[in-house]
């Protein structure tokens, strides 16, 4: 079976360990799914996709971001990132919302495969400032790590497109449009894309309808097993017990302001 790259368990750190106990109480919390059921998800989402679709991506836990907001942990978190070989990838998630962190590796002339970064967000209400600073800092402090060229004032260059994407409305299922909007990008993803001619074609207000969402609420509730604090059903025997996701919420459309 094919695990999602940079897993927190292939990092046996005592840090990490430490700080993974007290995850479910940063900020950084995605709504009704605990940090260990979306990380389920996730990870059974990766490995059920094709790998000529995985390979050219990787993925950063969103507890590494919340680590690197402290100053005391940033170099070890760098350090962890640095093993993922990221610039070698066409697109790296972190799902602090939703990041995407597209040809990193590329120049910024580059007319083909563009460095940028796409913001996915289901409410249009995060802070997107003070993340987007974070950011580019850990972006800059990367580039150090490799050694490579690019300057402060080239990072901060980098474009950030926020596309309008479907929304939900009752502020409570961040975690299942994240997982949506990735499971979505991973399949129709691109080769190359390039930013002067507008954002990948699916990322619109109708990317996907109700149904979908309701389909796709069904296969996550098929996933097992799941992490002890997950919730369960009550009417299944043991060995079949599925996730419990709760009441589904309702797609909006943002219109462009």
């Amino acid at each position: 079976r094919k695990t999602a790259p940079l897993s927190p368990v292939k990092y046996n750190d005592s840090l990490f360990d430490h700080c993974f106990q007290f995850s479910n109480t940063s900020p950084l919390r995605r709504g009704n799914l605990s940090d260990d059921l979306f990380d389920h998800c996730f990870e059974n989402i990766w490995s059920e996709t094709p790998e000529e679709k995985t390979n050219p991506c990787a993925y950063l836990s969103s507890l590494w971001f919340y680590m690197y907001s402290m100053e005391r942990y940033r170099e070890r978190v760098v350090s962890w990132i640095k093993k993922a070989n990221i610039f070698s990838k066409r697109y790296v998630f972190l799902p602090i919302v939703l990041w995407i962190f597209c040809h990193l590796g590329e120049s910024l002339e580059s007319k083909t495969r563009t460095p940028c970064m796409l913001l996915l967000d289901s409410l249009h209400e995060l802070n997107r400032s003070r993340r987007e600073a974070l950011i580019r800092s850990l972006i800059l402090d990367i580039y150090r790590t490799e050694g490579r060229p690019e300057s402060n004032a080239m990072v901060q260059n980098i474009p950030l497109l926020v596309p309008n994407v479907p929304q939900q409305r009752n502020g409570h299922e961040c975690g299942v449009f994240v997982l949506l909007y990735m499971n979505l990008f991973l399949r129709r993803a691109p080769e190359n894309f390039s930013i002067s001619r507008g954002y990948p074609y699916f990322m619109k207000e109708d990317w996907f309808t109700e149904d979908k969402l309701e389909r796709f609420y069904e296969r996550l509730e098929s996933f097992g097993p799941v992490p002890i604090d997950a919730e369960f059903t009550d009417s299944e025997p043991e060995n079949v017990k599925r996730i419990n996701l709760g009441k589904r919420p309702r797609i909006t459309r943002k219109n462009n302001s």
